[in-house]
């Protein structure tokens, strides 16, 4: 496993991550023996950048993180978040700078440790000044208990403004052979800052992995996601049957094309597939070494724009802009 620098700061982590959000059930013995067996064979495989966040359970999925990397800390970098407020029923968002503080230190005690590496607002609150917000954040990283900051699925005024307040090392917004609208807004500002880009669900919510033949191979959770619908279910299955016909000219797995896809849009973009289960951490660990010629990507090119379904079932909360600060008089 290669590495790749989020950031201009040194934050050089795994060129593949691993999203830790489908550990979400409990933190019972069964959970727990998996979270570790997953950590295990990451750790063996080089993928030592790991993503969780406080709302994913809600708290579960920081719990079993920190008792499967506890004797170990330093082997891993640990991203979590905060603005979804955990236990909430309408996704309420805080940004508040005493709720970062708070939510913060609740993160450290789950995750067992006294610092976070990359610590992301989840969800820009669109009532609190991002500067307010990242002030709260840039005094966390001058306390030690933070490394590195991130936002998630910020607008793109809102990440210029965030960053002159204080360094953004990454940026964190879903991307995908079926998502691409960031490359329109974030990506451009993102690089004339100098902010890496983490894309989450680069496996299109598991349209791209060749695992999804029929409706009921999705889980009923997921089938009120626009892309999962009766009205949009066809279409799309349609789309990633083009991904699986590529994948098996190459030799590869559907997923392994999906992440390689990812991994070439460049040197500052680090994925980071979610699972529980080993034998596709492996495979994801594999994308680096996958190469798509001119003629494969000119075909995975047309993917996007036929796409049927919102990326998000909730898009007021994407590419949202916080509002300016007060005037002074």
């Amino acid at each position: 496993m290669t590495t790749r620098q989020l950031g201009t700061g040194g934050l050089e982590v795994s060129a593949v991550g691993l999203g830790f959000m489908g550990f979400r059930r409990s933190t019972g013995p069964v959970e727990e023996r998996e979270a570790r067996s997953l950590v295990d064979e990451a750790i063996e495989l080089g993928i030592t950048f790991v993503d969780t966040a406080d709302i994913y359970g809600p708290e579960t999925s920081e719990i079993l993180l920190g008792r499967a990397v506890a004797g170990r800390r330093d082997a891993v970098t640990i991203a979590t978040k905060f603005g979804n407020v955990p236990g909430s029923t309408s996704w309420q968002l805080d940004g508040s700078p005493a709720y970062a503080r708070a939510a913060l230190d609740a993160s450290l005690r789950r995750l067992g440790t006294d610092h976070v590496d990359l610590y992301y607002q989840h969800r820009v609150d669109p009532t609190v000044p991002i500067e307010d917000t990242v002030g709260a954040l840039k005094e966390l990283v001058e306390a030690g208990k933070v490394r590195y900051i991130g936002l998630s699925e910020p607008g793109p005024q809102t990440l210029r403004r965030a960053h002159a307040v204080h360094p953004v090392a990454a940026v964190q917004s879903e991307w995908s052979l079926f998502s691409r609208d960031i490359e329109e807004t974030t990506v451009p500002v993102a690089r004339e800052l100098g902010i890496g880009l983490v894309p989450y669900s680069p496996l299109g919510r598991g349209w791209l992995t060749g695992t999804i033949t029929s409706i009921d191979d999705v889980s009923a959770a997921r089938r009120d996601h626009p892309r999962f619908t009766a009205a949009t279910f066809d279409t799309n299955l349609r789309l990633a049957g083009e991904v699986g016909r590529i994948a098996a000219e190459i030799g590869v797995r559907p997923g392994q094309v999906a992440l390689a896809w990812v991994l070439s849009r460049g040197d500052d973009v680090v994925p980071i597939p979610g699972t529980r289960r080993v034998e596709y951490l492996r495979e994801n660990a594999g994308a680096g070494a996958v190469r798509l010629d001119d003629a494969h990507l000119a075909r995975l090119a047309t993917l996007a724009g036929r796409v049927a379904g919102n990326r998000s079932p909730r898009p007021h909360n994407i590419g949202t802009e916080a509002p300016p600060p007060p005037r002074v008089r």
